[in-house]
């Protein structure tokens, strides 16, 4: 085990990911971050206790793509792995929905790649998603308005999906193969402008000139956000029963709050009931009923579609208010 396999494994053993012991099918197109990823979980497949697959997805999109296939059954031959394949017709896909064509490839690839896993008794599908993907899906979805939740890091295991390499740069991941002697294909349509993550990659590339460690600055700060949430999240949970509730399609909530605090309180509850939570929302509503829910006149009143009542009666517990929305 090299310098850079023993780091990256030291990485998925850090965070626990919970993939020990069992069958992995790994998702390779034949780019450089698959092949990094197959030839990472190759060599510390004993260390994990792995059983290895391969699956490659041919989109038909490209005229490359028969030689990155037959690039891909070299390398499995070469380590006798299993390699299950298959071929869409992503236009007609896209055409038939109403999708663009990369959503149209990633929605029949990951419909393939979960029957496949069932049918062959695989508990992940490994992908090579790397930091830079991180950095640009942050970037994604802060330019949507994503509020705080795009400031969470993109975890390295998400139901089926495994992305054990989800902590090492894209250029590390080409030394790595460079050393090893593996060739890789490289898909020219990545440095094309024509989907958002394509633009923002090449934004990024003046950016990491200016500061080079700026993916691994921004995964230590999103891990911070992470551990402020669960603990905002474990703090908002015991509140419940005693400061709010979520009963019978609608929120019960104490008198005495601070903004911030009802706002997490909302947000929780909402969760639950389905209702609206979008930031600004919760911001402009915990704003109209902190004042209201601390008068003494227990005066009801609505805002936005949302109705505060007092519960009726001397209250038999602290949550003395009703908050409804049709």
């Amino acid at each position: 085990m090299n310098r850079a396999e023993a780091r990256w494994l030291d990485q998925v053993l850090r965070r626990d990911d919970g993939i020990r012991d069992c069958r992995v099918l790994v998702a390779c197109s034949g780019g450089g971050d698959s092949l990094a990823l197959l030839a990472f979980l190759w060599a510390v497949r004993k260390s994990l206790g792995l059983e290895l697959a391969v699956a490659h997805a041919h989109h038909g999109l490209r005229p490359e793509a028969d030689a990155e296939a037959d690039l891909v059954r070299r390398v499995c031959r070469n380590a006798d792995l299993d390699l299950a394949e298959a071929r869409f017709d992503v236009r007609a896909h896209a055409a038939a929905t109403g999708q663009g064509l990369e959503t149209a490839a990633r929605e029949l690839r990951w419909s393939w790649l979960r029957a496949e896993a069932a049918s062959s008794g695989a508990a992940a599908v490994a992908t090579g998603h790397t930091l830079d993907d991180h950095t640009e899906t942050v970037l994604l979805r802060l330019a949507r308005g994503g509020g705080s939740g795009c400031l969470t890091p993109l975890a390295a295991r998400q139901g089926l999906r495994w992305s054990p390499l989800v902590e090492a740069r894209r250029e590390d991941l080409r030394a790595y193969l460079r050393r090893r002697g593996l060739a890789w294909a490289e898909d020219a349509s990545n440095a094309e402008p024509f989907t958002p993550r394509n633009r923002w990659r090449a934004l990024l590339g003046p950016l990491r000139a200016e500061a080079p460690a700026l993916d691994a600055h921004l995964w230590e700060t999103h891990l911070q956000v992470a551990e402020l949430a669960a603990f905002r999240d474990r703090q908002v949970a015991a509140w419940r029963g005693t400061r709010w509730d979520a009963l019978g399609g609608e929120v019960r909530l104490a008198p005495v709050w601070t903004e911030p605090d009802l706002r997490f309180a909302l947000e929780a509850a909402f969760r639950e009931l389905d209702w609206p939570r979008e930031a600004d929302l919760l911001r402009a509503l915990a704003a109209w009923l902190r004042p209201r829910l601390m008068r003494r006149s227990r005066r009801p009143g609505a805002w936005g579609g949302f109705r505060l009542e007092p519960l009726a009666g001397p209250p038999p517990d602290p949550l003395s208010w009703r908050l409804q929305h049709p």
